[in-house]
């Protein structure tokens, strides 16, 4: 009996093993886009230094098309995961190609009830939560930017 488990767990694995080696195969696009200075958020918009770096922080990796790919990117299903949030992220809201339907008032409600950054985000990414201070920043920039 003890022999016949054994070989189930052996084909197991190996089906387990061969399942996840042929999820590989299926790869997500994972690019950044050419940043046009002309589209930017900062083309657009007076960026206090403070603000951008705190944005560039917590929201940079899937709100702009200067996403720093980790390496965990690399392997399905957490590849197809990311490259989905990444394009979704850009779509709403993209720093290097900000359109007049983005709202700022959207950032602020957004970081302000804690939707933004992601949960799962910040598991892995502790120095993109944002403090109350740099929440406040953002949303009295929010406020009182007027466009260019």
């Amino acid at each position: 009996m003890k022999g016949m488990s054994t070989r189930w767990a052996r084909w197991i694995v190996i089906a387990v093993v061969v399942v996840f080696a042929g999820m590989q195969a299926v790869r997500p696009e994972r690019i950044n886009p050419p940043v046009n200075p002309e589209y930017t958020l900062e083309a657009q918009y007076e960026v206090p230094r403070d603000v951008k770096i705190i944005l560039e922080r917590a929201c940079g990796d899937c709100h702009s098309n200067r996403t720093r790919w980790p390496w965990y990117s690399n392997l399905a299903p957490v590849s197809w995961f990311l490259a989905d949030h990444v394009k979704d992220g850009r779509r709403h809201f993209n720093m290097d190609d900000f359109t007049e339907e983005m709202s700022l008032k959207d950032v602020c409600q957004e970081i302000r009830v804690g939707s933004m950054p992601l949960k799962s985000y910040l598991a892995l990414h502790p120095e993109a939560k944002l403090t109350g201070g740099e929440i406040q920043t953002v949303c009295s920039w929010t406020r009182e930017a007027q466009p260019k």
